[in-house]
């Protein structure tokens, strides 16, 4: 629904002017998109319709600011499928906004989802668009720089990131490195390997290689004793090196776990049998067939419908949906004060600042 908006309202500005009642017509009709949870279930698009009408607009906001950073008005395609089939085999995919002018190309990325924050720097997806855009424009422009832009509002950490890349040596990504591998995919060799990329494919419930990062566990778990082969025994208790490399293993054996239960599930519930394992019927939920005539019903027999109400005040961040980022800022900014967050554990490539409860030199000295 987010991508539909914002298409809608780059084409209206840039590709494909439109009258105000078009517009507010197509919009309204956005807004009135069905949308369903990873479960299955509906939901009102409602609840999400004041952060999609803010994010957009902010989306638009940062098109409208690279289009005019060009000296001369640039070409702008919306939704752009652009093929990059030269290096990898029936290679294309589908560019949310491209922008192009001079020597210049610049290839921005809309993504809404906030569960995975992801980087422009050196991100396939980005830069094999950008290829497909060398291949679809480069006979009529002299490209030179490439500038890919990831925009995510909805993420943690910045909104905007973007990463500059030469045409030189993107080709050379293209020819050195995708080529090869794309070649050796398509005639069935090379080999499988488990990652963080193993979350998008679809044989990950079932994959040999994924499941061999996380079954041998032996190497964490070795007897407190010396060996048949005269080896030295293992320490009872784990380094903190050996604390980084079995929390790296943990969580991505979650995610793994998770997918598992899954398919089991899914396979379960189809008539397969998976041993040691069936699908049974969770927790039982009590729900109004119709909270209007039960709550009638209800004020009828002598109960106050004051009773049955209970008032408290949107949080900060509902507030904020309802208003829009720049109304709420205008109207209660003043009021916002920002506190500092719990702790938490990542990877040493998170790009946030390490903290710590170790005083300082300078602490200790006074």
């Amino acid at each position: 629904m987010a991508h539909n908006v914002a298409e809608l309202k780059v084409k209206k500005k840039f590709t494909d002017p439109m009258g105000e009642q078009t517009f507010k017509r197509r919009l309204k009709k956005l807004g009135e998109t069905k949308l369903f949870d990873e479960s299955g279930k509906e939901r009102n698009p409602k609840e999400y319709w004041p952060e999609t009408l803010s994010a957009t607009d902010d989306y638009l906001d940062y098109i409208t600011g690279v289009v005019m950073s060009y000296p001369k008005r640039p070409h702008v395609s919306v939704e752009v499928e652009l093929n990059f089939d030269r290096y990898a085999k029936g290679g294309f995919g589908t560019c949310d906004c491209l922008v192009l002018g001079g020597s210049e190309l610049h290839i921005i990325d809309f993504k809404f989802g906030k569960g995975v924050p992801v980087s422009a720097e050196n991100n396939p997806q980005m830069m094999l668009y950008a290829l497909g855009a060398l291949e679809l424009y480069g006979a009529l422009y002299d490209i030179h720089d490439i500038v890919l832009t990831i925009f995510q509002p909805r993420a943690d950490g910045d909104t905007v990131k973007e990463w500059s890349i030469s045409r030189n040596d993107l080709v050379d990504w293209g020819v050195f490195t995708v080529r090869p591998l794309a070649e050796k995919a398509f005639a069935g060799e090379g080999e499988f390997r488990g990652g963080d990329w193993c979350r998008f494919c679809r044989a990950k419930n079932t994959c040999r290689a994924r499941a061999d990062q996380y079954t041998a566990l032996e190497d964490f778990g070795a007897p407190n004793s010396k060996t048949k082969t005269g080896k030295l025994p293992v320490p009872p208790l784990l380094s903190d090196a050996e604390v980084g490399g079995v929390l790296e293993k943990a969580i991505a054996l979650e995610k793994w776990v998770a997918d598992l239960k899954d398919y089991a599930i899914t396979s379960c519930l189809a008539g397969k049998e998976i041993p040691g394992w069936k699908a049974v019927e969770g927790r039982k939920t009590r729900v109004w067939d119709d909270p209007d005539a039960a709550f009638a019903d209800i004020t009828t027999a002598g109960i106050e419908e004051a009773m049955l109400y209970e008032r408290k005040p949107l949080t900060l961040a509902g507030i904020e949906k309802m208003l829009g980022k720049a109304r709420f800022t205008e109207v209660a900014g003043a009021h916002v004060t920002v506190s500092s967050g719990k702790p938490a554990l990542a990877p040493v490539s998170d790009k946030r600042d390490a903290i710590t409860n170790k005083p300082s030199a300078e602490e200790d000295f006074k």
